[in-house]
């Protein structure tokens, strides 16, 4: 752990704020398709269940879902215990991956569903979780680490 610190805090914090968040969604709410105006028209709370993946993407297929988490939470861990060093930024990205891959994995391995939430109703955007931030906050940081100029070989002269 003292390798990749970063890796595992913003994994670690990315997971229990997703579980947490979820978990207050299914306490707060009756029933599924209940909705919370925040911003009405724009952004809501919506209690909705996913059996499939990212935008409802093979819907009912929760059962080899979890698996594919469960492959990329430990190939990700294995990556941080076990490979070098990495820069802070592709820590970063990885921990924030994992939170997500995690957070959804353990949704789909207890319920055989996720919990989604977030509602942009302004652009008519699937309804989402914080796990689906994390992953996608973990992708921009990793296209960041990876068009940085320190990850690009120099030329010599």
């Amino acid at each position: 752990m003292k390798k990749n610190p970063f890796f595992w805090l913003v994994a670690l914090v990315g997971l229990i704020l997703d579980q947490v968040t979820k978990y207050w969604v299914v306490q707060s709410f009756d029933t599924l398709g209940q909705t919370l105006a925040i911003w009405p028209g724009v952004f809501h709370f919506t209690y909705v269940i996913n059996t499939g993946a990212a935008f409802s993407f093979f819907t009912g297929g929760a059962s080899w879902l979890r698996w594919l988490s469960l492959g990329v939470s430990l190939g990700l861990m294995s990556l941080a215990w076990w490979g070098g060093r990495m820069k802070l930024t592709e820590q970063l990205g990885y921990g924030f991956i994992l939170a997500g891959a995690l957070g959804n994995g353990i949704d789909r391995f207890l319920f055989g569903y996720v919990v989604d939430f977030l509602d942009f109703r302004l652009i008519q955007f699937p309804v989402f979780n914080l796990a689906d931030i994390l992953i996608n906050l973990g992708i921009l940081f990793l296209l960041f680490a990876s068009f940085s100029p320190s990850s690009f070989p120099k030329v010599r002269k």
